[in-house]
C-alpha cells in the first residue's frame, strides 16, 4: 500500500472514535457503580455507621444549629433513608450517585483541559482504580472530595466561552463552590483559584469582565448558602480548624510520612484497612511522574498554574492528615492526564507525518492502560472478597436480619444504630435486655439470658468471626 494514499481518516471507525470511546466510559461506569455499590464490599464499614447515626440527627426544624460539617451529604443521606429505610444500598446510594455526577463532570473537565483522546482514557484508568470504586460505594462524605472540586473545576472553565448562559453558569459555580465550603479542605481549591487570578494575567482579565451586578448577585448568593456555616463558626470558631484540615494536637511527622508512604509507594506489600493501598498501580504513578515533568516544562498556562498551586497547599495539608487522602485524587488524575497528553504529544512530534508509526506507537500505550484498568479493577475484586485485614471491616448484618424478626437485642455501642434501623421499620423494638419469648440477639450483645436458651445460629460465609446473630427462645417452667 502507497503510505501516501494510505489516510487513518478513511477507517469508519475513526470517524466514531470518541462516541466509542466515551460510551465504553459510559458502560464501565455503570457497570462499576453496580458492581462496587451492591455487591463488593458487600456490607458497610464503622464510618458509614456513624455517617447514618449523623444523617439520622440532621433536625432541619432547629436551622441555625445543624452539625454543619459535610451538612449538604447528610442531607442527602437523610433523604435515602427517609425514602427507603436503612438497608445497605439506601445508605450507600448517595455516595454512587454523588460519584456518578463526579464522573460525568470528571469527564468533560478532562475533555475541557485535553484532547478527546486523553480525557478517555484518563476516564477510564480514573474509574477503575480501587480508591475511586471504594470512595463511589463507601457511604461516608468522602466523595465529597472529588465531587465539589470537579465542577468547580469544570463550570469555573465554562464561564469565559459562554456568552447566552454565562449568567447561569456563573450562579451554578457560586452555589456549588458556597456548598463546598461545608466540606473540610474543599476552601484549597478555592484559594487555588483566587491565587490563579491573582497571578496569571488572563484569568485576571476575565474577572475584570464581570459587571458590578454579577459581581454583587453573587456576594449575595453565597452569603444566603453559608449563613448556617458562618452561624457556627461564630457559635464555635475551631469550626476554621477543622474545615482548613488543621489538627487540634500536633501529629507525628514520621508516622505521618510512613503512613503516606505506603499510601502512594509501598507497591511491594500491598495492604488496607477499608480502602486498598497504594492508591495507584505503579504504572499509574509513572504516568503522574511523567505529568508532574510536563506540567512543570508547561507551567505558564492557566490550566498548570491550576495543577501546580493545587499540588503544593495539598501536601503540607494530607503531611498532616494522612487519612484524608481522598483530596488528592483529582490532581493525581489531573497529572496522569497531563502524562499520557504529554508521551503522545512528544511520540507524534517524532513522527508528524508516518501513520504508521503514529499507530506504532499506540500499541504500547493501548497495552499500558489495559494492564492498568484489568488490574486496578481485579484488585479492588480480590481485595474486598479476600483480604484477611479488609473484609472483617464491612458488616453484612443488615441483610442477615431476618424478615420475621420484633425484638433485637444489642449492645451498647451498637443500640443508636438499630435505634435507627427500628424507627424506618415500625415491627422492631430494639433494646439492650431480653424482654420477649424469642429474641434476636448480636454478636456484641451475645450473653447467657437467664430462663433463655440458643435456639439458631445466623452466620456468614467469612471464616473469623461469621456468627453475626443468636436467636434465643424463653424456656417454659
Amino acid at each position: 500500500m502507497n503510505m501516501n494514499k494510505f489516510r487513518i481518516t478513511d477507517f469508519y471507525i475513526y470517524r466514531w472514535r470518541y462516541f466509542i470511546g466515551y460510551g465504553i466510559v459510559a458502560i464501565g461506569l455503570v457497570l462499576a457503580l453496580i458492581f462496587a455499590g451492591m455487591y463488593l464490599p458487600g456490607g458497610i464499614s464503622n464510618q458509614e455507621i456513624q455517617s447514618v447515626i449523623k444523617s439520622n440527627s440532621t433536625n432541619f426544624s432547629s436551622y441555625w444549629s445543624l452539625d454543619v460539617i459535610n451538612l449538604p451529604y447528610y442531607i442527602l443521606q437523610h433523604f435515602s433513608l427517609s425514602l427507603f429505610g436503612v438497608t445497605i444500598l439506601s445508605i450507600k446510594l448517595p455516595s454512587i450517585i454523588l460519584a456518578f455526577l463526579s464522573t460525568v463532570g470528571l469527564v468533560l473537565l478532562l475533555r475541557q483541559w485535553f484532547k478527546p483522546s486523553i480525557g478517555v482514557l484518563a476516564s477510564l484508568i480514573a474509574i477503575t482504580t480501587g480508591q475511586f470504586l471504594f470512595i463511589a460505594q463507601n457511604g461516608t462524605p468522602d466523595v465529597l472530595y472529588l465531587f465539589w472540586p470537579v465542577w468547580i473545576l469544570f463550570i469555573a472553565g465554562l464561564i469565559p466561552i459562554q456568552k447566552r448562559l454565562r449568567k447561569l453558569f456563573i450562579a451554578i459555580f457560586l452555589a456549588i463552590t458556597a456548598l463546598s465550603l461545608y466540606t473540610p479542605l474543599s476552601i484549597y481549591v478555592i484559594i487555588v483559584m483566587i491565587i490563579a487570578i491573582i497571578l496569571h494575567p488572563h484569568l485576571r482579565f476575565l474577572i475584570k469582565q464581570l459587571s458590578k451586578q454579577e459581581v454583587i448577585g453573587g456576594i449575595v448568593l453565597i452569603l444566603v448558602l453559608v449563613s448556617p456555616l458562618l452561624f457556627a463558626i461564630i457559635k464555635d470558631p475551631n469550626l476554621c480548624m477543622t474545615l482548613l484540615g488543621i489538627p487540634t494536637t500536633w501529629p507525628n511527622f514520621n508516622t505521618n510520612l510512613l503512613l503516606l508512604g505506603s499510601q502512594y509507594f509501598n507497591f511491594s506489600n500491598p495492604s488496607g484497612q477499608t480502602i486498598i493501598t497504594p492508591f495507584f498501580e505503579l504504572g499509574s504513578m509513572l504516568l503522574i511522574a511523567l505529568g508532574v515533568y510536563f506540567v512543570i516544562r508547561s507551567r505558564a498556562t492557566a490550566k498548570n498554574y491550576v495543577i501546580i498551586l493545587w499540588t503544593a497547599l495539598l501536601i503540607p495539608i494530607i503531611i498532616l492528615n494522612p487519612n484524608l487522602t481522598s483530596i488528592t485524587f483529582l490532581p493525581l488524575v489531573l497529572l496522569i492526564a497531563s502524562g499520557l497528553n504529554g508521551l503522545l504529544g512528544y511520540w507524534y512530534g517524532l513522527f508528524p507525518r508516518n501513520p504508521y508509526a503514529r499507530i506504532g506507537g499506540l500499541i504500547p500505550l493501548i497495552i499500558l492502560i489495559s494492564i492498568l484498568i484489568i488490574s486496578g479493577s481485579s484488585r479492588y475484586i480480590y481485595e474486598y472478597r479476600y483480604n484477611p485485614e479488609i473484609v472483617p471491616n464491612f458488616s453484612q448484618d443488615l441483610n442477615l436480619i431476618p424478615i420475621t424478626s420484633k425484638n433485637i437485642v444489642v449492645s451498647n455501642n451498637e443500640l443508636a444504630f438499630y435505634q435507627i434501623i427500628a424507627k424506618h421499620n415500625k415491627q422492631l423494638i430494639v433494646s439492650t435486655t431480653a424482654d420477649s419469648d424469642t429474641i434476636l440477639v448480636t454478636r456484641a450483645a451475645k450473653q447467657q439470658f437467664a430462663n433463655y436458651n440458643i435456639f439458631q445460629i445466623i452466620t456468614t460465609s467469612a471464616s473469623n468471626q461469621s456468627d453475626r446473630f443468636y436467636i434465643y427462645k424463653k424456656i417454659n417452667i
